[in-house]
């Protein structure tokens, strides 16, 4: 689609999750009814190139997308095996492709929002607005948002720890009562954890399909061969011999407290995981990116500049100061993940994890692991001060 108008009031750079829901929100919100709004995006989504998975109580407006949702789960460890209750929250799994096929915008009757299928070569930000170079022309904007991410920023800077989520994921078909379609596999860390945290990640469909995942919270990628037989030691651990590989996903998330505030400008905001809505500590990003597109459209109604738009407050220290010590102890990070479910309610966890927690509840977190491990923590915590 060509876009003839040159100028506009918004323009979102990129069509993945952070962009689609940035954009939905402004089109729903009669505020911006008058914004003249352009979503630039390289290629037509409509496959299930992602899964995304999150938790929240009761029902939430994705569910009528979803692929499935659970309420029981099991965290193990080497040493132990939890099974618990998520209640109030649900676990939810949302495929990309039924995402795209409600929120890509490919034809609107919207007179004030604009599609662009085009390649973005650079941004560049002038006093008070953002032109967007594109390989269909010039864009300009006074505020622009961009999910493309450029790895650059962390390779280029060693204040910050930075780890990855990687994996690799199989969909696949087993015989029947190979699954309980009722309960996730949270975490599995009871597989060698070869000097590094790994866990396997259970998904059940049903009782014959289910996403099988090897993952990994580490610095390095491993080669693909090394993924699937991780996946393959555990199937066969498990005792499933007999299964059909119908589909497969491979993902590398980047975990890291970087600032990446400082790239943004007066006229131009980073969203989603190039503008650290990325949950540092876990890797999980479309919760973290609904919660931070709620903060936004509030933040754009006041006028502000784009770039006061980033806060910082006690969860961020946190997630720093945990990979400042899964960096550090990376073979350790099964008994850190262990002492956490062992001694704590699933809720609090999930309450934690979400940024919900009180103070004190927050200390009962840090309280449930080894007099060691908070020593680790606390040499990490001088070390940031100091």
């Amino acid at each position: 689609m060509s876009v003839k108008k040159k100028q506009f009031d918004y323009i979102i750079c990129g069509g993945g999750a952070a962009g689609l829901l940035l954009l939905q929100a402004l089109r729903e919100d009669s505020f911006f009814a008058e914004k003249q709004i352009l979503l630039i995006e390289k290629e037509t989504k409509n496959s299930d190139d992602r899964t995304w998975c999150f938790w929240e109580a009761a029902e939430g407006k994705f569910d009528v997308l979803l692929t499935k949702k659970w309420q029981q789960a099991i965290f193990a460890g080497s040493q132990s095996k939890i099974a618990f209750n998520l209640h109030p929250f649900q676990y939810k799994m949302l495929r990309s492709g039924a995402f795209y096929h409600h929120y890509f915008p490919e034809n609107s009757p919207e007179q004030n929002f604009h599609f662009l299928q085009a390649e973005i070569k650079t941004l560049e930000t002038k006093a008070t607005f953002t032109e967007v170079y594109t390989d269909q022309g010039v864009f300009s904007a006074n505020h622009v948002f961009s999910s493309l991410f450029d790895p650059e920023l962390l390779k280029n800077q060693f204040k910050y720890p930075v780890l990855q989520q990687h994996f690799i994921g199989w969909f696949i078909q087993a015989p029947e009562g190979s699954f309980n379609p009722e309960e996730i596999i949270f975490m599995d860390f009871d597989i060698p954890q070869k000097n590094e945290t790994r866990f396997l990640y259970v998904l059940p469909l049903s009782d014959q399909k289910a996403l099988v995942e090897y993952t990994l919270f580490s610095k390095e990628l491993l080669t693909k061969e090394e993924y699937e037989n991780g996946i393959r030691a555990y199937l066969l651990k498990i005792n499933i011999t007999d299964y059909t590989i119908e589909e497969k996903e491979q993902g590398t998330i980047p975990m890291s407290c970087y600032p990446f505030q400082s790239a943004n400008r007066s006229s131009l905001l980073h969203i989603g995981t190039a503008g650290g809505w990325t949950k540092a500590s876990t890797g999980f990003t479309f919760k973290k990116t609904q919660r931070e597109i709620r903060r936004l459209i509030s933040f754009l109604k006041t006028g502000q500049p784009l770039n006061a738009f980033q806060i910082k407050n006690r969860f961020w220290f946190y997630d720093l100061l945990f990979l400042d010590v899964l960096e550090k102890y990376n073979h350790k990070g099964s008994e850190l993940f262990s002492r956490m479910f062992d001694k704590n309610p699933p809720v609090r966890i999930f309450r934690f994890l979400d940024e919900k927690t009180t103070f004190g509840e927050e200390l009962l977190v840090l309280s449930s692991f080894s007099i060691k491990q908070i020593g680790w923590f606390l040499a990490a915590f001088f070390k940031r001060i100091f």
